[in-house]
């Protein structure tokens, strides 16, 4: 049988040299896709950015490595490719990418669509202009689609350390749905760059489940965050001396309040992470002993994330650190994980939110901004906790930059729902803490409005007394 599997993969390689590739090919018999297995006598083929991209064809459905590991030269030399052999109708599939994402740009209409499974800044245009598709979708549940064949991979794209003495490479800083990709699709190209942190976890493939590999050395996203403001750090005070327990477990999503959290639980003791994602504020905690993740129930002693985006700092506090374990995101953001942990304690942001307790996080209006993310998937996970000490909390500031209130008596139309009313407990403010649970729609806008910006709560007041035919009220 190993006689025979050789003689099947040196067939292969032989039609590979000769330009007929094996995409296709690989069935149950002769492939196993679990990347982490040694393929026998199998080894990528090393070749050019513009030479690799050469396999995609006209309606392809093309998978893109996302956030500190997207694949920037391939990206470049596939729009090339688009261009000048006048492809047709490929679909670009992925999460938040960094970069220009010149796929995106009018003149690649008809050749490349988009199709983002949670939005960066680079999409945005396209999407809002029909060039290109945004899809809700929870974040765990994304590895489905490739599992299940919702969506049929042709290509992925990915990002890979250099292979070490054993033929491995690490998926870096994003394992995320890029293994389900890189076990699902029909053909994997890797670039491999030194750049990129090589992580402990469910993020290793061996080199022979590497069609093609390009070596290509270049600086990694990095992603700086803003100084929080005067409301942020209010918000971050408020979180942290109310709401986070010493022993407590932290997810946190990315941007200037989860950094004013994490700035203010510097004399907490052994927190635990198991978050979707995690940046530079994390390294500080951990330097200072206060993250020990000691008391975690689920995979103890370690920082579970399935992404992360930072500066180089955050990247070489990752490389090689057992103390970081990056995982596939339906482990990550399972539910049912999640609750395990202690005092699961879940800091996300919004858009904004109506007096009914609903959350709107991923459009302005009918625009669509980022996507559904593990907001959900956290938010029910510390609300079923089963030690019954988790928090689920959406923390904003209370107005927008214009002075608009974010606050509101109704979304604004077109505005889609993350976190329903009955998913929400806590909503955080510099100007308080309202809980929810349990509370009806009158006692839910009394909460509400005494933590909105005080220019607006008049009017919020009139607007609930028109919306509920009561007036708002503690009781």
């Amino acid at each position: 049988m190993a006689f025979s599997l050789r003689c099947i993969h040196s067939s292969l390689r032989i039609l590979d040299k000769l330009g007929v590739g094996h995409m296709g090919v690989r069935s149950f018999y002769l492939y196993a896709p679990e990347p982490f297995h040694p393929l026998a006598d199998t080894y990528p083929q090393k070749k050019t950015a513009e030479e690799a991209v050469q396999v995609i064809q006209s309606g392809h459905k093309v998978f893109i490595h996302g956030a500190a590991a997207t694949p920037l030269p391939l990206i470049e030399a596939m729009c090339d490719h688009g261009m000048n052999s006048r492809l047709k109708n490929v679909e670009l599939i992925h999460l938040h990418t960094e970069g220009a994402g010149r796929y995106n740009n009018p003149e690649f209409q008809g050749i490349f669509r988009s199709n983002s499974l949670f939005l960066a800044a680079n999409s945005r245009s396209a999407v809002s202009e029909g060039r290109a598709d945004s899809t809700p979708i929870f974040l765990y549940e994304i590895p489905l689609l490739f599992r299940l064949k919702k969506i049929e991979l042709d290509v992925a794209l990915i990002s890979v350390t250099p292979p070490d003495k054993h033929g491995f490479c690490s998926l870096g800083p994003s394992v995320d749905c890029t293994r389900a990709a890189i076990q699902n699709a029909k053909y994997i190209i890797g670039v491999a760059n030194k750049h990129l942190p090589r992580t402990i976890g469910d993020g290793m493939i061996h080199q022979s489940h590497l069609d093609a590999i390009v070596d290509c050395d270049f600086l990694i996203p990095e992603l700086s965050i803003s100084k929080p403001s005067q409301e942020e750090k209010k918000i971050g005070r408020l979180i942290a001396d109310n709401l986070v327990e010493d022993g407590a477990t932290l997810q946190m999503g990315i941007g200037s309040i989860p950094n004013a959290v994490l700035a203010e639980l510097r004399d907490h003791k052994d927190l635990g992470v198991h978050s979707e994602m995690f940046s530079d504020g994390v390294v500080d905690l951990v330097e200072n002993g206060n993250i020990t993740n000691a008391l975690k129930n689920v995979q103890t002693g370690n920082i579970i994330s399935t992404f992360a985006i930072g500066t180089k700092r955050l990247y070489e506090f990752m490389d090689d650190n057992p103390f970081v374990e990056m995982c596939d995101v339906s482990f990550t953001n399972s539910t049912a994980v999640i609750c395990q942990n202690p005092k699961v304690t879940a800091i996300n942001s919004c858009i904004e939110v109506d007096l009914g307790g609903q959350v709107c996080a991923d459009s302005i209006g009918e625009r669509i901004y980022s996507g559904f993310g593990g907001q959900i998937d956290f938010i029910s996970g510390a609300a079923l906790s089963l030690d019954g000490r988790g928090k689920p909390i959406i923390a904003m500031t209370s107005s927008t930059k214009r002075g608009e209130s974010k606050i509101v008596n109704m979304l604004k139309t077109g505005s889609g729902v993350v976190t329903t009313r009955a998913h929400v407990h806590y909503i955080v403010t510099e100007y308080g803490i309202a809980y929810l649970f349990g509370k009806n729609l009158r006692q839910r806008a009394f909460e509400l409005i005494k933590i909105a910006h005080p220019e607006h709560r008049e009017r919020l007041e009139k607007e609930a007394y028109e919306r509920m035919r009561c007036m708002p009220s503690p009781y």
